[in-house]
């Protein structure tokens, strides 16, 4: 079975994190080159994208995370007992569920920039 290590999610996290945050960077930039400073929408606009970055790295370093763990018990149980699958996919679908909804509320603090 395909694993990866925790280290390889967190990887894969972290560069979900940096293509989330264009326009909360962009915003930085453009205020520095300015000269003028952050004013207050410029601030919370980078926060919104900072939270919005961290919202689905959390949800999905948890959600693989969880799933890694949940599948290989469900595919042992299934080894054993063959009519324990359908009822052990619902459970994978419930971790992967974490993921969707980190990537929901990240996609709506986004729209509020």
């Amino acid at each position: 079975m395909f694993k990866l290590p925790f280290w390889q999610v967190g990887l894969i996290a972290g560069l979900l994190v940096w293509f989330l945050l264009p326009d909360s960077l962009c915003y930085a930039q453009e205020a520095a080159k300015s000269g003028a400073g952050l004013d207050a929408s410029a601030i919370y606009k980078i926060g919104l994208g900072f939270s919005a970055a961290f919202a689905i790295a959390a949800t999905v370093c948890g959600a693989a995370y969880a799933v890694g763990r949940i599948g290989s018990a469900a595919l042992g149980a299934a080894a054993e007992k063959p009519e324990l699958l359908t009822r052990s996919i619902l459970f994978v679908a419930l971790a992967e569920g974490l993921a969707v909804l980190g990537f929901a509320i990240a996609m709506m603090l986004i729209q509020k920039m």
